[in-house]
C-alpha cells in the first residue's frame, strides 16, 4: 500500500511538473508573439527551442525569490519592466530586478564582498572592476563556473564568441570573471549640417587654410570650436564645445573613461596600454601593478596626462556655455541636445535613444538626425596601436558569497536577458550592443540613417579601439573615487593641471601601498617599483620597445587634420 501511495505521489508530480512546464511554454509563446516577433537573430522555431531550455532547466528552482541589481539606463529599465516579469511568467523563478545609481551598485558590491552577506543574487557592474575581481577573487570564474557547478544551467545556445565585450571580461589568468550585458562607447559627436553648409565650410578654409570635417587629432578640434564658437546660426549664438565641470563624482569618469590615452597617455596595446594603462598604473610581467607616477615609471602624472587636463580646462573655459563649469554628466548630457553645440569630443552614446525624438531641433522632419558620431580625434603624444576612446560594458556578475542554488536561478535570468531570442530587440530598445549577430541584423540595418552612425562604427574595424578599464587597476572602487577629487581641484582653479595630477598620483600610491602591505591579492597584487627620474624611466621604457612615460613635446599644437565623415564611413565599408 505504502510503495502505490509513493508511485502515485510521483506521478501526481510528474503530472504536475509536466503541467508547469506547459503553462511556461504558453507563457513563453505569447511573450514571442507580443513582444519580440521577428526581432531576433533566431528564427520562431529557434526562439522556441531556446524558451523550451529555459523552461526545463528552471524546474528546480521555481518559487524562488531572486534579486539581482543594475544601474538605471533604458536598457535596464526595459529588462527590469518588460524582461524579468516574462522570465518570471515563463519559468516560475520571482526576479526583482532593483535599479539604482552606478555609484550604488559599486557600494553594494563592495559591501557583499566585504561582509560575505548575500545582498544580491547577481549584478549588472561595469567590467572596469575586472581588475578587482581577478585579483580579489570574490567574484566566480564563469569558465569555471559553466563548466562545473554551473554547467547544467548554461544555455549551449549562449554563443559566447557572439559577444564583441569578451576581452574586457577576461582576466590575465585567460578567464571570464562577468558576461557583458549591454555596452556603450564615447565617440566624437558633431553638427553634420552645420559641417556640410558651403558658408561655413568656406568662411573655416579662409581662416584655417584646411577643410572643415570631422577632426583627426586635438589640434584640429581645438580650431573648430574656435570658429564655431560666438557664431550666429539659425538666430542663435552656438558653441564649439560641451563638457562639464561640477566637482562631482561624475567628473571622475570623465576622465577614467579613457581620456589621458585619448591624449596618447600609456602604452601601446588593446585592449588596454601595457605594461603602461590609460590610467598610467603601471604593471610587471606578472600584472603586479608598479606604480602610478612617473617617479616609479607610471605615467598618471605625465607630460601626456597633465596636456589631457590642461586641454579639459582651455576648451572648457573657452569653448563651452559659462553654465557648463557648474554641470554635472547628468545635467551636461542632454545639452547638445537643445542645437546650440557644434561638436562635443566625449559624447556617450547611451544618449542616443535620447537624441533621436522627433522634434528636438537637432533632428530632421524625416525622423534622420542632423548630427553624426565618428571617431574621436587623439591628441599630440597619442600613437598609431593606442586605445582612443572608452566602452563601459555593464556586465553580469556572481560573488562567491551567493549560495549555490541562487546563483544558478540568478544565472538563468542573467542569460535570458542577453540571449539571442531577445537581444535584438533589447538593443533597439536601450542601444547598448553586445552580440554581433544583433549588430548584422537586417533591421538595424534598415534603422541604421536613424541614429546617426551608430551602427555604421560598430560594424567597423575602428571598433576595437574603444575599450573599458583594464586589469591594471588593482581596486577599482577604492582607486576610482580619488580621480573627481584631483581633477575636481584643478577644475575650480585650486590646483594646476601638473599639481593636481601629481596629487592624484600620489594618492593611488598610496592606496597601492596598502594593498601591497596588506598582502591582500596575493602574489598578483601590488608591488612598488623604485623610485627613477622621468628621463630615466623613459630611456627604459623605449629600451624595451614601450613609450610611457612619454617625455614632454615642447610644441603641444600639431598639424591639424580633418576627414570627410562620408569618406570615411565608405572607408570602414
Amino acid at each position: 500500500m505504502r510503495k502505490h501511495v509513493l508511485l502515485s505521489t510521483v506521478a501526481l508530480a510528474l503530472v504536475f511538473s509536466a503541467g508547469a512546464a506547459q503553462a511556461g511554454m504558453d507563457e513563453a509563446k505569447s511573450f514571442l508573439d507580443s513582444e519580440i516577433g521577428d526581432m531576433s537573430a533566431l528564427d520562431r522555431a529557434g526562439q522556441e527551442a531556446e524558451m523550451q531550455w529555459f523552461v526545463d532547466a528552471a524546474k528546480p528552482f521555481a518559487g524562488m525569490d531572486i534579486k539581482v541589481v543594475s544601474e538605471t539606463i533604458t536598457t535596464h529599465e526595459y529588462e527590469s519592466k518588460v524582461l524579468a516579469p516574462a522570465f518570471t511568467a515563463i519559468t516560475g523563478i520571482k526576479i526583482t530586478h532593483d535599479l539604482i545609481g552606478e555609484g550604488d551598485v559599486v557600494e553594494k558590491l563592495q559591501t557583499q564582498m566585504q561582509s560575505g552577506e548575500n545582498i544580491y543574487d547577481a549584478y549588472v557592474n561595469d567590467s572596469d572592476l575586472i581588475g578587482t575581481h581577478w585579483r580579489y577573487q570574490q567574484a566566480r570564474s564563469l569558465t569555471d563556473w559553466m563548466a562545473n557547478e554551473g554547467k547544467d544551467v548554461t544555455n549551449p545556445g549562449l554563443d559566447l564568441e557572439d559577444f564583441i565585450g569578451l576581452k574586457f571580461t577576461t582576466a590575465p589568468d585567460g578567464k571570464l570573471y562577468q558576461l557583458p550585458d549591454q555596452q556603450f562607447a564615447n565617440l566624437y559627436w558633431f553638427r553634420y549640417d552645420w559641417f556640410n553648409d558651403e558658408k561655413n565650410k568656406a568662411d573655416f578654409k579662409a581662416k584655417y587654410g584646411y577643410d572643415l570635417g570631422v577632426p583627426v587629432n586635438w589640434s584640429a578640434y581645438e580650431d573648430i570650436a574656435e570658429f564655431f564658437t560666438g557664431r550666429e546660426i539659425d538666430g542663435k549664438k552656438v558653441y564649439g564645445h560641451m563638457d562639464y565641470g561640477k566637482k562631482d563624482p561624475s567628473l571622475g569618469w570623465r576622465f577614467t573613461d579613457a581620456w589621458l590615452s585619448m591624449a596618447g597617455n600609456g602604452d601601446k596595446g588593446l585592449p588596454n596600454g601595457l605594461p603602461v594603462d590609460e590610467w598610467g598604473i603601471k604593471v610587471d610581467e606578472n600584472s603586479r601593478p608598479v606604480g602610478s607616477c612617473v617617479a616609479r615609471g607610471g605615467d598618471t602624472n605625465g607630460p601626456a596626462a597633465v596636456y589631457s587636463i590642461q586641454k579639459y580646462l582651455d576648451w572648457l573655459n573657452a569653448y563651452a556655455p559659462a553654465a557648463a563649469q557648474g554641470m554635472t554628466f547628468g545635467e551636461s548630457g542632454p545639452v547638445p541636445a537643445q542645437g546650440e553645440i557644434a561638436q562635443q569630443m566625449f559624447m556617450y552614446t547611451a544618449f542616443t535613444a535620447d537624441m533621436v525624438k522627433p522634434g528636438l531641433p537637432v533632428m530632421n522632419e524625416d525622423g534622420t538626425p542632423k548630427w553624426r558620431f565618428a571617431p574621436s580625434p587623439h591628441g599630440v603624444y597619442w600613437k598609431d596601436g593606442m586605445k582612443l576612446g572608452y566602452q563601459d560594458v555593464g556586465s553580469w556578475t556572481l560573488l562567491k558569497s551567493t549560495p549555490d542554488d541562487r546563483a544558478k536561478a540568478a544565472w538563468l535570468y542573467a542569460q535570458f536577458v542577453v540571449s539571442k531570442t531577445v537581444d535584438v530587440k533589447k538593443s533597439h530598445v536601450g542601444l547598448t550592443l553586445i552580440r554581433e549577430s544583433s549588430i548584422q541584423h537586417d533591421s538595424f540595418t534598415e534603422r541604421a540613417p536613424q541614429l546617426g552612425g551608430l551602427i555604421e562604427f560598430y560594424r567597423s574595424p575602428a571598433r576595437v579601439q574603444w575599450s573599458p578599464t583594464g586589469t591594471n587597476v588593482p581596486d577599482y572602487p577604492k582607486l576610482a573615487q580619488l580621480w573627481w577629487q584631483a581633477i575636481g581641484d584643478a577644475s575650480s582653479g585650486a590646483k594646476t593641471a601638473q599639481e593636481a595630477m601629481d596629487s592624484l598620483c600620489e594618492e593611488q600610491e598610496k592606496v597601492m601601498e596598502r594593498l601591497e602591505r596588506a598582502g591582500v591579492q596575493g602574489d598578483i597584487g601590488p608591488k612598488m617599483a623604485e623610485v627613477k627620474t622621468l628621463e630615466e624611466w623613459n630611456a627604459d621604457a623605449v629600451a624595451k620597445g614601450n613609450l610611457a612615460p612619454q617625455l614632454k613635446i615642447e610644441n603641444e599644437k600639431e598639424q591639424p587634420m580633418t576627414i570627410n565623415y562620408d569618406e570615411l564611413v565608405k572607408s570602414w565599408q
